[in-house]
């Protein structure tokens, strides 16, 4: 009997060291942290802000030109016939719609410039993400950003690691 449980014992120690090394290693790092340090973010934000300026001046002077044909056909109006008072109110918001279209389509072209810009500074993250979680031996890194699922991050943080083979 007493040898029986000798083995059985052996049997649950070398069943918990087997389980023990075979347990994954886990790390986390906060990708938006991440790409929001990295040097070319600062060129992709200067580039963006620059064209958004371009846009937003493009829809001001379209807006004040359409306050100056307002505000001329609101002091002719009186002295002119009802038929160019209507062809008039269509040109105003012939106009608007124009201002309207033309900010929807900036806003798009926004959205695909920062899809661009991004695209590869987070391509060369996650690159490096991959890099340093295979040279340190981790087999699943998590994304310790918040509202990303994540609710403890207790494991080792690959932050610095990474910051280094980007060189920053």
């Amino acid at each position: 009997m007493n040898n029986i449980n000798k083995i059985f014992l052996t049997l649950i120690l070398g069943f918990i060291c087997v389980n023990v090394t075979a347990q994954s290693k886990i790390a986390h790092i906060n990708t938006t942290e991440l790409v929001a340090s990295m040097p070319e973010m600062n060129d992709a934000k200067a580039e963006l802000e620059k064209l958004a300026k371009t846009y937003e001046t493009d829809i001001q002077t379209m807006a004040s030109e359409l306050q100056s044909k307002v505000k001329q056909y609101d002091s002719e109006a009186a002295s002119q016939s009802e038929e160019e008072n209507a062809k008039r109110l269509q040109e105003v918001q012939g106009m608007e719609q124009s201002i309207r279209q033309y900010q929807a389509q900036a806003q798009q072209e926004l959205q695909k410039k920062e899809f661009d810009l991004l695209k590869p500074i987070t391509e060369k993250a996650q690159e490096a993400i991959n890099q340093v979680a295979a040279d340190l031996g981790f087999d699943y890194v998590l994304d310790s950003t918040q509202g990303q699922g994540l609710i403890v991050a207790s494991g080792k943080d690959l932050m610095e690691e990474v910051k280094k083979k980007l060189n920053f």
